[in-house]
């Protein structure tokens, strides 16, 4: 018994009979066109899949990928290496020894020069600036303070004279301006009144009683022309509508509900039962181009491979078997014989040349004095310390 709801199929739209009278016809005649097409696209896969495999691959790396892993390493590095090394040689080293002996002596040169340059006009300018300050101290002061006295005595003195003479002329400035002002505000109000009784008035008049009556006529006028010209145009636009609606609209939506809909759903129908049809016999295809495939394959193995490996197992084997136990293998022994040999003649020879070369010195240089023994702290021979004996005194036998 099932504890949980199991969720309910996605129901299907009801199939109508064009589409099932549709599907059958539709598919075989897809599936006819369809299987040597796809047994030619899965057989040129294979084909592809083996040249990519066994041709291309291999091409690839000995045409392009071994010769530039060589081209990297035996060519580009060792000539970035020597490149850098005649760069460090001829280029660098000389500008390190022309920086080390050369520049930077000169530099210390031009340093301590300016450092002296510098020094004597400092010391110049301290004894200008000492002669100057006596001068600045002594004579200019002094100059300076008597200048100034005399002019400030110079400067009361005339305040002292032309201070009455100035309130004069200041009074007698201000008066006539005042006469002046009250001169030009008795023109301005004579100029204001006669201004208003002259235009202003007379403006407003022709504004209020002539101009804004016919202003208003010709306002009312156009209003009323705009408002015909309106209904006139809204009449045509009435007109037009009603022509175009039943002329152009009505056909052409009865145009569409009764002739291109239908059609287009004809169109639909066919176009999705042949898209199905197309993925339907491309799945089918895909078997039989599979067994025809695994038909071919095993025809394949059947005529050449088992035949090549009867050939191999019973034929072949045997033979390569006899030969290797009756020819290579004794010629091996026989070779390996012939190197123990030649090893053997070649160590005596050597140790023949050791021991002629050694009788050689003792005739011409005499015996070789053997080194004499040095007394050892710890015993030799038979008495060296074990585990089982000690040379102590105490435990010695």
């Amino acid at each position: 018994m099932d504890l949980e709801k199991q969720p309910a199929p996605p129901a299907r739209s009801p199939e109508g009979c064009l589409t099932v009278a549709i599907r059958i016809p539709v598919r075989i005649v897809v599936l006819v066109l369809v299987v040597p097409v796809r047994v030619a696209w899965d057989a040129l896969v294979v084909i592809g899949r083996f040249l990519r495999d066994s041709v291309l691959r291999p091409l690839w790396r000995a045409l392009v990928v071994w010769p530039c892993a060589a081209l990297w390493r035996y060519v580009v590095v060792p000539l970035a290496k020597a490149i850098g090394w005649l760069g460090k040689v001829l280029v660098l080293a000389p500008l390190v020894w022309l920086y080390r002996y050369v520049l930077m002596p000169v530099g210390h040169g031009l340093v301590w020069t300016v450092r002296g340059i510098g020094a004597g006009l400092a010391w110049a300018v301290r004894g200008v600036g000492a002669g100057a300050g006596w001068l600045y101290a002594r004579v200019l002061t002094p100059l300076g303070h008597g200048i100034v006295w005399l002019l400030k005595g110079t400067g009361a003195v005339l305040a002292w004279i032309f201070t009455p003479v100035w309130r004069a002329v200041v009074w007698c400035a201000g008066g006539l301006a005042w006469l002046v002002g009250m001169m030009v505000r008795g023109v301005g109000v004579a100029l204001y009144w006669v201004a208003r009784i002259l235009l202003v008035l007379p403006a407003v008049a022709l504004w209020r009683w002539v101009l804004t009556p016919v202003w208003r006529a010709v306002v009312w006028c156009a209003g009323g022309l705009a408002w015909l010209v309106g209904m006139m145009v809204r009449g045509v636009g009435v007109a037009l509508y009603w022509v175009a609606r039943i002329l152009l609209v009505l056909p052409a939506v009865a145009l569409w509900r009764w002739v291109l809909a239908p059609v287009g759903r004809v169109l639909v129908v066919v176009g999705r039962e042949v898209w199905g049809a197309l993925g339907h016999a491309w799945r089918i295809a895909g078997y039989i181009s599979l067994a025809v495939g695994r038909f071919l394959g095993t025809l394949f193995r059947w005529i050449f491979v088992e035949p090549v490996r009867w050939v191999y197992l019973t034929v072949l084997t045997p033979v390569g078997h006899m030969v290797r136990d009756l020819v290579l293998r004794p010629v091996a022994e026989a070779a390996r014989s012939v190197g123990r040999i030649s090893r053997a003649a070649i160590a005596s020879a050597r140790e023949t040349v050791r021991q002629t070369r050694a009788d050689i010195r003792r005739m011409l240089f005499g015996e070789t004095r053997e080194r004499e023994a040095v007394a050892r702290r710890e015993p030799t021979g038979a008495d060296t310390r074990t585990l089982g004996s000690s040379t102590t005194a105490l435990t010695k036998d």
